[in-house]
């Protein structure tokens, strides 16, 4: 009998292991002043959409999640920059340049396309998620006028869902 209570005990945690998601967090760049964001949604990230002023501020983000585009952080103020990922592909690394605002981002993916948008000014960053085949899941900051701080939630996504999230 103990061997068979050994054996689910064993059985359940390597199968527990299997569903295991890694999680990781680069922690915010910035100033960090003003109001909190977070810019959340369901499934996985299809598009990115970046406002900037043409004096280099970063004023808002916006991510497309499946279908269902996320409420805006920040300001949809100065020109809108968009990258619409392809099928298969996700977000693995966010830099840019910072000082007391956001300058500049850089959204690389895992097919090397990138959307960049601002005025390289300032001190540098660069996130990117601590496990193999996470990608980037959601963000988080700050913003006062326009983007005062970016921070980044990073986890593997279930390949078995759909790029709708369902």
């Amino acid at each position: 009998m103990q061997y068979i209570a050994l054996f689910v005990l064993l059985t359940t945690a390597v199968l527990a292991d299997d569903r295991l998601q890694h999680f990781s967090f680069s922690p915010p760049v910035g100033s960090g002043s003003g109001t909190q964001y977070s810019l959340t949604g369901e499934g996985r990230i299809t598009a990115v959409r970046v406002w900037e002023n043409f004096n280099g501020y970063i004023f808002g983000f916006q991510f497309r999640y499946g279908f269902v585009w996320s409420p805006i952080a920040g300001h949809k103020r100065g020109q809108v920059l968009e990258m619409e990922l392809f099928e298969g592909e996700n977000i693995v690394q966010i830099s840019g340049k910072h000082n007391h605002y956001l300058y500049s981002v850089v959204f690389t993916t895992n097919r090397g396309r990138t959307l960049f948008a601002g005025q390289p000014v300032g001190h540098s960053f660069n996130m990117y998620p601590e496990h193999d085949g996470a990608e980037l899941r959601f963000i988080s900051g700050r913003v006062h006028g326009a983007i005062t701080s970016i921070g980044a939630h990073w986890a593997d996504v279930n390949p078995a869902a759909n790029r709708t999230g369902h």
